[in-house]
């Protein structure tokens, strides 16, 4: 094992020599990473020695410039990396954050948690990925839930019934199939959801949807920001949620691509107020979500104005699996667990393996 400590900057004379693969982990004293991979001189038998250098940077430069290589880090040779394998296009740089132990993450609780722009409180549950106490170097991208009390426990359900995102989360990034995430879910208040939750002039029916758009952005968002490893940037944070959840989740993405360039609308109440959002979206010049994952039931959910949505959606250009995911659930209702049975669809869609931002 090579502990290479020199000042010389080393990585543009390794961008030189061939495609550089950067493993960010801190091992304990004397443990080592290696790698396996589909090309020579990597193989799936036998791994090759990586190179520490100060952050506990473990670098190894694989000697092609053209290709592609598929490749996964092992600790001491031994521990292959959860999750994936990684995919590195020669002559590039790649950094990665693996993790190699149990695949169990954490619930946070914040309660009685202020919106100084609604003045009322309530609770946010945060979801820590399985990879956060072990590899304190990784940085995470972050999914905004509504209807927070919906999203990890059946206990505190509406219906006795929860989502499971964090162990759908967790099983999906196990097998390669998302990326780690952290998931923030935020409470609904009751008697105020259907104000906080609709855009409009304010009246009893809503209208408060612009100001929970800035308790998210303004108060929640910057909390989680300060307290947890995030990436902060709008390509890594998304919003999702149901009925009138979607709704809240389209019509915020398109009120602050700053913060979010990703939405996931389960069931939406895009019917809300004659489909003003819908057609909002068909003329509007003001920037749509980068990325949108739409779906409805067919047993007594929106699916017509869902469907309206998603053509005013491909007037405007969106490919369906590139920038559109678009799904019918037959015999789906509109229910907890109608969807947690497809959650896995959006999570995958918006955060796919090997697509988070690299930490600044």
């Amino acid at each position: 094992m090579s502990r290479d400590t020199s000042s010389k900057s080393k990585r543009q004379q390794e961008q030189e020599q061939g495609t550089v693969i950067r493993v960010h982990y801190d091992a304990d004293k004397g443990r080592r990473i290696t790698l396996r991979g589909s090309e020579l001189p990597l193989s799936w038998s036998t791994g090759q020695e990586a190179t520490w250098s100060q952050g506990h940077i473990w670098t190894y430069v694989w000697p092609e410039t053209s290709g592609v290589l598929e490749f996964k880090p092992l600790l001491d040779d031994e521990s292959w990396s959860v999750g994936g394998n990684y995919r590195v296009e020669a002559g590039s740089t790649v950094d990665i954050f693996p993790f190699f132990g149990a695949q169990d993450g954490t619930l946070h609780k914040e309660h009685d948690f202020h919106s100084p722009q609604l003045g009322n409180r309530r609770s946010l549950i945060i979801s820590l990925p399985a990879s956060y106490s072990e590899n304190p170097l990784k940085r995470y991208p972050v999914l905004y839930m509504h209807d927070g009390q919906n999203v990890f426990e059946d206990s505190t359900s509406f219906t006795g019934v929860a989502w499971r995102v964090d162990q759908t989360s967790r099983a999906l990034a196990a097998q390669g199939l998302m990326d780690e995430l952290i998931v923030v879910g935020v409470a609904n208040t009751g008697s105020s959801r259907a104000y906080e939750y609709t855009p409009g002039p304010a009246s009893d029916r809503g209208g408060g949807a612009d100001l929970y758009g800035r308790f998210l952005v303004d108060t929640v968002k910057p909390w989680v920001d300060a307290r947890y490893r995030t990436l902060t940037g709008p390509e890594d944070t998304a919003l999702m949620g149901s009925s009138l959840g979607g709704l809240i989740s389209f019509y915020l993405g398109m009120r602050h691509p700053e913060a979010f360039s990703k939405v996931a609308c389960l069931s939406s109440a895009f019917g809300w107020n004659g489909l003003d959002l819908v057609n909002e979206v068909r003329t509007t010049r003001e920037q749509l979500p980068a990325k949108c994952y739409l779906d409805a039931g067919t047993n007594r959910d929106p699916i017509t104005p869902t469907r309206r949505m998603r053509q005013a959606l491909e007037e405007r250009g969106y490919v369906h699996g590139k920038n559109l995911f678009y799904f019918e659930d037959e015999g789906g209702r509109h229910t907890e667990a109608s969807w947690a049975a497809r959650v896995h669809l959006p999570l995958q869609f918006l955060f796919p393996w090997q697509s988070a931002s690299t930490p600044r």
